[in-house]
């Protein structure tokens, strides 16, 4: 008997031999996972995904057999997504570059069409020079840290996006918090950021939570005044705000007075990934030595290089895509209201359909997509507790039939459930 336990502890099969707790730690994580998971159901919460069997754009085919859907819930605001222009730019890049670089910037991974892609950001929003991130996510994870010391200090709007507020907890500068879009908080917290050096403002040019639009004018007389640096996060304002789709600074007519930017390609741009920061070239410059995203990232795929380069070619060539978005918009955004439903934001293809409880955002959202329309809930944590919507967003591909059928669904589907008398 003896034996047997001696041979079970030598196989590691004893009751207090490392494997034996090894699986006693998994079994309780296993544990503590089901739980959280469960509650993240009861809670009404969930996000499932659906999954896409088409190309993205305005009409989808979902996998097991759902055709015709509408898609009122992609960044795709300009449809450059599925351009065919776009797409040959992509498959160009692939044949002459390569499928990746296997490998970060400064060692081996950087091309030509990495430097041209920059060049033409810059060139786009007309400031010195341009970086080159995986994603925005990233950029905005490695500008704070990168750029701030700890005698310096960020004053952050509450509602920005998540990969604000992780950037500015890596950096050690002093933190401030104003209310979302209260220039009498952000003053006030102005005033006393005075004793630290460098003072940055940071904010989303436009809230994608929210579809409501930053008051830069505000922000940079604020910033004039106190002596600080303008930062914004443009994602869901490139190509498509300001009469040449260069973003919210255009758009108010401050471009001038706005320090950095930081934005994607993901979105209006192409649709596939990547994000960047552009400003001060010895930002830029500095930048390339001491932001981890970017130097322990891989480099952007040519083919995502392509698709996006030919997608500013695009914007440049002419601002009719972009000026085609605020009629579609006023459209949605007027007939929803007219129907009775709560719209945040204004004049911006971001259009948050508030309805506070979180079983009803996603219950409506899948009775929508029963009538022929993808739209997504959102809840807690992605938005506050209580504040629970299905954001609709508008593409320039939108028809108006597309736009009507998608007002006449949301009004069946409200009052169904009660968000409508």
């Amino acid at each position: 008997m003896w034996r047997g336990a001696v041979g079970n502890l030598l196989r590691g099969r004893g009751a207090g031999s490392p494997r034996a707790a090894s699986a006693s730690a998994a079994a309780q994580l296993r544990r503590r996972l089901e739980s959280e998971l469960e509650d993240i159901r009861g809670a009404g919460t969930w996000k499932s995904e659906r999954i896409i069997a088409s190309r993205q754009g305005p009409h989808l085919r979902l996998a097991g057999g759902g055709a015709g859907i509408l898609n009122f819930c992609a960044n795709n605001y300009l449809g450059l997504s599925s351009h065919p222009e776009v797409i040959r730019a992509s498959v160009e890049a692939l044949e002459k570059f390569g499928a990746g670089l296997s490998s970060v910037r400064f060692i081996c991974g950087t091309q030509s069409i990495h430097k041209d892609l920059e060049e033409k950001i810059a060139c786009f929003h007309q400031r010195e020079d341009a970086i080159l991130y995986a994603s925005c996510f990233d950029a905005n994870a490695g500008i704070f840290e990168a750029l701030l010391s700890p005698e310096d200090a960020v004053l952050s709007d509450e509602l920005n996006h998540a990969s604000i507020i992780d950037g500015i907890r890596l950096c050690k500068a002093n933190k401030y918090r104003y209310k979302h879009m209260d220039m009498q908080d952000l003053e006030a917290k102005l005033q006393d950021a005075q004793k630290h050096h460098l003072r940055l403002i940071a904010t989303d040019g436009a809230f994608s939570m929210d579809g409501d639009i930053a008051p830069l004018r505000e922000i940079c007389q604020l910033a004039q005044k106190y002596d600080a640096l303008v930062f914004i996060d443009e994602c869901h304002a490139t190509g498509f705000l300001g009469p040449n789709g260069r973003g919210t600074d255009e758009l108010l007519g401050v471009m001038d007075k706005v320090t950095i930017i930081n934005s994607t390609l993901g979105k209006a741009l192409g649709g596939a990934a990547g994000g960047y920061t552009t400003g001060p070239k010895p930002l830029i410059d500095l930048l390339r030595q001491r932001s981890r995203p970017y130097l322990f990232s891989n480099s952007l795929p040519p083919a995502v290089v392509g698709c996006a380069s030919k997608a500013l070619d695009l914007l440049m060539e002419s601002n009719a895509i972009a000026q085609s978005m605020a009629a579609k918009t006023q459209r949605f955004r007027s007939k929803m209201t007219a129907a009775g439903f709560a719209i945040s934001g204004k004049d911006h293809p971001i259009c948050p359909v508030m309805l506070g409880d979180a079983r009803l955002a996603t219950v409506m959202a899948e009775d929508m997509l029963n009538r022929g329309i993808y739209v997504i809930g959102f809840s807690y944590p992605v938005v506050p507790k209580g504040k629970a919507r299905i954001r609709v967003q508008i593409s320039a591909v939108h028809s108006d039939e597309d736009i009507d059928r998608c007002v006449d669904a949301f009004t069946q589907v409200g009052r169904k459930h009660g968000a409508l008398p």
